[in-house]
């Protein structure tokens, strides 16, 4: 009898674990569309595997980027761009934001021992607005979705918004707002999932040893899987949308040029809380639909400032008013980015 009683959590675990995994809604949105329209089920199937499909050498590419970077022990270079002056570090951070191969529960201790070594806010605030919006990954995933205009937007729009989060930060503190913006700090220790950021230096020959070519297989895979899974959602989302959803409706709601259009994709995805992974197959479908290319870079840009992890990170570890600001500085620039990149569209140059 007592050797059951560990059974049953497990169980459970495992049982809610494969509920909420996107494999299961993804094999859900199809069965429901093989039992509720049988006959547009190939179609909805198509639209889907031929998206992904068409993926498949960016998420070899991204695998492999992001698994070198992690075996190289890259996050050590990122440490760098906190030394030095406040102005310096903070357009530092604002680049480096989008070049950290971070996991989500590493954000959390490599900022607390930031805050330890009495890293200005400002600068992390740049960070922490620019690193959700671009990393090598989500730069290809987005690139194949909505093209490498669309992309290489983005990533100037991710550095945009870090520099305007940054400095707001800094005038706000240096005009005596946002006093004591930390929250009281507990002692922090890693998520074990890679090396201390703040010790040693990269490695760029991951060959020659054999601890980093395992970390590379093992980064490959946990990544590869990671990638395939939310992508299959995605595109069984976008082939949905796409068959489902009256153009007419998209293009009514945020098909115009204007920044009312903007403002509301903005609005709209603040909440949605989106991975930077699925959201560019979903706004590819919108943009199919009628979104404007200005909404669906707003949509973009604030569902991902919004998203759990880094929101998670964010809330952990600053006060209520700072909070607010990250998300209010957030909002406003996919408004910007989103006004910016339309105007670029409409006169030829975006």
């Amino acid at each position: 009898m007592t050797s059951l009683a560990p059974t049953k959590p497990a169980r459970r675990i495992k049982f809610a674990g494969i509920a909420k995994s996107p494999w299961t809604y993804s094999a859900l949105a199809l069965l429901l569309v093989a039992l509720l329209d049988r006959s547009d089920f190939i179609t909805v199937f198509s639209i889907s595997a031929n998206a992904l499909m068409g993926t498949v050498p960016y998420i070899v590419l991204a695998v492999a980027l992001v698994s070198y970077l992690k075996a190289a022990g890259a996050e050590a270079m990122i440490a760098k761009a906190f030394e030095g002056q406040e102005i310096r570090m903070i357009f530092l951070a604002a680049v480096f934001g989008g070049l950290a191969p971070f996991c989500s529960c590493e954000v959390i201790p490599f900022i607390a021992g930031l805050l330890a070594m009495g890293t200005p806010l400002s600068a992390i605030m740049a960070f922490w607005l620019s690193s959700p919006l671009i990393d090598p990954p989500t730069l290809l995933i987005t690139a194949s979705a909505l093209g490498w205009h669309f992309a290489v937007a983005k990533a100037v729009a991710a550095v945009g918004l870090g520099l305007l989060g940054g400095f707001a930060i800094k005038l706000a503190m240096n005009s005596g707002l946002l006093k004591s913006p930390l929250r009281p700090q507990e002692a922090r220790k890693g998520c074990g999932c890679g090396p201390d950021p703040f010790s040693g230096r990269p490695v760029w020959k991951v060959w020659g040893a054999s601890e980093r070519r395992q970390r590379f297989g093992e980064e490959a895979r946990i990544n590869g899987l990671f990638l395939l899974k939310w992508l299959t959602l995605a595109y069984v989302l976008e082939g949905l949308m796409i068959h489902y959803v009256p153009a007419s409706l998209i293009a009514g709601i945020v098909g115009g040029d204007g920044l009312g259009s903007i403002g509301l994709a903005a609005l709209v995805g603040m909440p949605a809380y989106l991975n930077s992974y699925v959201a560019p197959p979903l706004v590819a479908s919108l943009m199919e639909q009628g979104m404007s290319a200005g909404a669906g870079m707003a949509f973009i840009i604030a569902g991902a400032v919004s998203c759990v992890p880094a929101m998670a990170a964010v809330w952990s570890l600053v006060r209520p008013s700072v909070f607010a600001a990250y998300v209010g500085l957030g909002l406003l620039g996919a408004v910007i980015a989103g006004f910016i990149f339309q105007t670029l569209v409409i006169t030829g140059l975006g």
